[in-house]
């Protein structure tokens, strides 16, 4: 693959789960939260919230430098 390629992509792969990380973040509430304040108030939501934004951003990450990686071994 081309050096100007793999950065460009590597630059995509590594933004793209900021904004995917971002977007889970903000959509969690709507799917997890049961539209009860004081559940969505406790540590243990924060927690179990802020370890699926967590694994969603990584996994998307580890798919994405995967992906570019793999064919620049020419």
């Amino acid at each position: 693959m081309n050096t100007t390629l793999t950065v460009v992509l590597g630059i995509v792969a590594i933004l793209l789960p900021l904004f995917i990380g971002r977007l889970v973040w903000k959509r969690f509430d709507q799917y997890f939260g049961k539209n009860d304040e004081a559940y969505m108030d406790t540590l243990g939501y924060f927690l179990k919230k802020l370890g699926f934004t967590a694994l969603v951003a990584f996994v998307i990450l580890w798919i994405g430098m995967s992906l570019v990686f793999n064919g620049s071994t020419s």
